[in-house]
């Protein structure tokens, strides 16, 4: 006899692996389950990194990422689908291609160029192909300031800078953009406080949206639980900015119970939400 299965909303995250558990897929189910929701994956490169960075990466061939996706959408399907290293063109295309073929909606695209130590994640011939056949897909776009800035080509000093890139990422087609303010720090905050501020544009007015900012090195995987926290709640239905501001107090608590891990970089704490015996 066949067990009834519990009813939650499914993400599905498609992104690199990260043997530290930090970061990528391994940091999304961590995210996905603690908010409720069923993940399922599909992984675009396997990583050899740990706390002080990435040491290597083996690409997984396109083709492979084309059928781990259908395999999951034509059985399982989704709810919501979170992209975060995409590695090159040739799995940007396909995964391109699979968003369109599946007429997925609910589509967070993480643009995941630079790990934290410096490496670059993303040719630049891919981050083309992101902005010019993906963000067209996409209901939000998630890049950081760097991130922004290395899209846009425009430097991120201020607030009015990021709405600038904002406005110019918009053009590549996504619904909706968020900025994410952590690399500014204080700069940002008019009124002198230690506050995170991330916006949101929608093409016609921005959502300004605050986090304590807290002084810590162990934020490896901030931006991989961000989207997928994001994509989560929207796989719950909530609407695009209330899951931002949901996805953020979220991820601010997992940073704020972060702990050391290894001799680099410490990790968040995405199960801070779920009750242990």
């Amino acid at each position: 006899m066949k067990t009834q299965a519990p009813s939650f909303s499914k993400v599905l995250s498609i992104a690199g692996s990260d043997t530290s558990g930090g970061a990528g897929i391994q940091a999304d189910i961590k995210t996905i389950t603690a908010l409720g929701c069923y993940a399922t994956t599909v992984v675009t490169a396997l990583t050899a990194q740990n706390s002080l960075g990435v040491h290597s990466i083996f690409e997984v061939p396109a083709s492979f990422v084309g059928e781990q996706i259908d395999a999951v959408m034509t059985d399982i399907g989704t709810d919501a689908v979170k992209t975060g290293m995409l590695m090159n063109k040739d799995v940007v295309e396909v995964v391109c291609s699979k968003v369109r073929e599946y007429k997925i909606e609910r589509l967070v695209v993480d643009p995941v160029i630079l790990s934290k130590n410096g490496r670059r994640l993303l040719t630049a011939d891919a981050v083309r192909v992101v902005t010019v056949q993906l963000f067209p897909l996409a209901l939000l776009v998630t890049p950081n300031i760097p991130e922004a800035a290395d899209i846009t080509g425009l430097p991120i000093k201020s607030i009015s800078d990021a709405e600038e890139a904002a406005r110019s990422i918009y053009q590549l087609g996504p619904a909706y953009v968020l900025i994410k303010g952590g690399h500014a720090k204080r700069s940002w905050d008019r009124q002198g406080k230690d506050k995170v501020i991330d916006i949101v544009y929608d093409g016609k007015g921005f959502e300004y949206i605050e986090g304590d900012y807290i002084r810590t090195d162990n934020t490896h995987g901030t931006g991989c639980t961000y989207a997928s926290a994001i994509a989560a709640f929207l796989a719950k239905g909530n609407g695009l900015v209330d899951a931002v501001v949901q996805a953020k107090e979220f991820v601010t608590t997992a940073i704020q119970k972060s702990f050391e891990l290894g001799r680099g970089y410490g990790t968040l704490d995405q199960y801070h939400t779920v009750q242990l015996p």
